[in-house]
């Protein structure tokens, strides 16, 4: 089924459809080799779509990985002030992949990237709730009255959390270490909620995304997910 270019390139996961419009008013965007115009409508079935030359969509073979990423990157396609990229690490795979979600630039572990934009939204729709399980260390020692604060849900500036699960680790150092899954994704929310119950993160690490782990990944490493692992994500 035909639809608008703009709308096509945003459900790939590539970019916001303003940002489609510019690419495609700016001539980078073609249909079957042909440059399009603001207008062009494509069916992603039939049509070679192609940005920068490169195919987009259902155009291209689909690509599911699974990266540890380390600290120091930051999880977009480019960065306005130079710093690495998770996309730096991908060394032999052609495609233009995005990431699934994000983690701050000092946050490391499971990281899902893939093209299928479809997915992509599915994930990240709230109604699926997808879990996020994190190794968090934070400064002090955590009661566990604390510890159940943010079990139950913590204000933010942006309305309140919803229930998680806790389960504390161990004692170290002045600091102490639990685990925490969450099935929302704000903007540095596990950073956040720390600090409202008066702990802050010094050091966070995703250890899982659903049912997907850093087993046999070391930083910076990754994986293709088998198709039985995409199919389990597309039914959760």
């Amino acid at each position: 089924m035909k639809q608008r270019l703009q709308k096509l390139i945003a459900a790939s996961g590539l970019a916001s459809r303003r940002a489609a419009e510019e690419w495609i008013a700016s001539g980078r965007v073609t249909v079957n080799g042909q440059p399009a115009i603001l207008g062009t409508s494509a069916d992603p079935d039939c049509d070679l779509i192609a940005l920068d030359g490169k195919p987009i969509g259902n155009s291209e073979r689909k690509v599911y990985l699974l990266l540890f990423k380390p600290a120091g990157y930051v999880t977009t396609l480019s960065d306005p002030q130079g710093r690495s990229t998770v996309t730096d690490l991908l060394n032999g795979i052609p495609e233009r992949l995005h990431p699934v979600g994000r983690l701050d630039l000092t946050t490391e572990g499971v990281l899902l990237l893939t093209n299928d934009g479809a997915l992509t939204q599915h994930l990240a729709h709230p109604r699926h709730q997808v879990e996020k399980t994190y190794l968090v260390r934070v400064r002090g020692i955590m009661t566990d009255l604390t510890l159940k604060r943010l079990e139950q849900g913590v204000d933010l500036d942006d309305g309140p959390t919803a229930a998680a699960r806790v389960a504390r680790i161990r004692f170290s150092g002045g600091h102490t270490w639990f685990e925490l899954t969450i099935h929302e994704g704000r903007n540095r929310q596990v950073r956040r909620m720390c600090e409202v119950v008066g702990h802050p993160v010094s050091r966070l690490k995703r250890i899982r995304f659903a049912f997907l782990d850093l087993s046999g990944l070391a930083p910076g490493g990754y994986r293709h997910l088998s198709p039985t692992e995409v199919a389990r994500l597309k039914r959760l």
